[in-house]
């Protein structure tokens, strides 16, 4: 791009009122002809012309296409491009910098939306995850609530069903009831709203264009009296704040729960148990059970002991330590022989050990059920069950989840898991 004297000037605002500006952005407003405005907020920064300026105003309505840059293209002298909050944040920025030099432009920002909203909702700014859905599908935000964050805050785009969009992703990803809702709109102006909405009900009707969404987690008290009896959402189970999804999901949780053929009494080993999904909604079926949960990661007892509050069940033995270790630190004889095991989490060397320490102890019609992603293992798994005298089966489970997106739905795919469950 070749070099040009003249500037495009990038004022950021927050008010609609010319006195809110900085003097030196007053100044340049008052020495400025050309001037581009965003469309749905026109006619308010058109009315700082009319207070009898030495230079009269040429005012372009902006809709941020291919035409504001025709028309930026085609001045001879400095202009100004108003925006909202940080044109280099989520807004105009981008697109400047990709068509015009970085010597043409001059930004000068105001504070986010996003940060004024912060402010009001007293949510520290460094914990707060941004995603735009404003001319972008939803395929980010996506993202970031399957990580479940503890604050996400969502630009909107009015000339979409946003939040409309907003509420049916946290529906089907089983999140509604994990987050408030904070509708924000017209945040700085005078008009500024800020109301937490009941996503049970319908959306309001009275929304203004200009607003954005929050989310922040709740401290809700989950109670066992209202869980369905057989496939517990993922969102009930309380995980690692750094690695949300290190549970079994919902679907291919049940899935392991049917192979495992659950009788009323026996002993039940979780290995590799995560946040417990698995064994504590094994326990909730079947509550004679004695359940064994083991994990090696640090937290994981108090996260499978907050879990079995919410399930209303009561391991008989919480081991946070990795598993090798267990054998080497315990006494196996001591304890009652699983009839039921999950194996997870750990290495082909560690679930081969597994097989070998206790598939000696298993009974005619006890059952081993392995959870697999790296499909390189299964045949030395398959084979050294087979040679314990386990009849061997193998599953691959593969769902989708429907989920909206401004175009209507898609669907979006969860990982493959292989599962292997072996019988005496």
């Amino acid at each position: 791009m070749t070099e040009k004297k003249r500037k495009i000037h990038v004022l950021g605002i927050n008010s609609y009122k010319f006195e809110d500006l900085p003097l030196k952005l007053q100044n340049l407003f008052l020495e400025t002809v050309s001037i581009a405005v965003p469309n749905s907020y026109f006619e308010e920064i058109k009315s700082w012309s009319g207070n009898g300026l030495e230079k009269k105003k040429s005012f372009f309505s902006s809709h941020s296409n291919n035409e504001l840059i025709t028309w930026l293209r085609s001045q001879k002298t400095d202009v100004i491009l108003i925006s909202r909050g940080d044109p280099l944040w989520f807004g105009i920025g981008r697109i400047l910098l990709e068509n015009f030099s970085k010597d043409e432009l001059s930004f000068y920002p105001s504070n986010t939306c996003i940060q004024l909203a912060a402010s009001k909702l007293k949510i520290p700014w460094q914990n707060i995850v941004n995603v735009s859905i404003h001319g972008r599908d939803s395929s980010k935000l996506v993202e970031a609530l399957k990580v479940r964050p503890s604050n996400l805050a969502i630009i909107t785009d009015s000339k979409n069903i946003s939040l409309e969009i907003i509420k049916k992703n946290l529906s089907e990803l089983n999140l509604i009831d994990l987050y408030d809702f904070w509708l924000c709109e017209e945040i700085g102006f005078d008009n500024e709203n800020i109301r937490k909405l009941n996503l049970k009900e319908s959306l309001p009707s009275d929304v203004s264009s200009l607003n954005i969404v929050f989310l922040t987690k709740t401290m809700k008290n989950f109670s066992s009296n209202n869980l369905p009896l057989f496939g517990i959402s993922d969102h009930i189970f309380k995980t690692f704040h750094d690695r949300p999804n290190l549970l079994t999901k919902r679907e291919v949780r049940v899935q392991i729960l049917a192979d495992l053929e659950l009788p009323k009494k026996g002993v039940i080993w979780d290995i590799g148990a995560g946040c417990g999904s698995i064994g504590l909604e094994a326990l909730k079926l079947r509550p004679n059970l004695d359940l064994f949960c083991i994990d090696k990661r640090i937290g994981s007892k108090s996260l499978i002991l907050e879990n079995s509050k919410r399930l209303g069940v009561k391991p008989k033995f919480i081991f946070e330590e990795d598993i090798n270790n267990t054998f080497n630190s315990i006494d196996f004889s001591s304890l009652e022989k699983p009839n039921r095991i999950v194996i997870g989490g750990c290495s082909k060397k560690t679930k081969l050990k597994i097989i070998n320490t206790l598939a000696k102890g298993m009974s005619i019609g006890d059952i081993i059920v392995i959870p697999i992603i790296d499909i390189t293992t299964i045949k030395e798994l398959k084979e050294k069950l087979e040679d314990k005298n386990f009849k061997t089966n193998l599953n691959l489970i593969q769902t989708y989840k429907s989920l909206s997106i401004s175009e209507g739905m898609r669907l979006e795919p969860n990982n493959p898991v292989f599962l292997l469950k072996a019988k005496k």
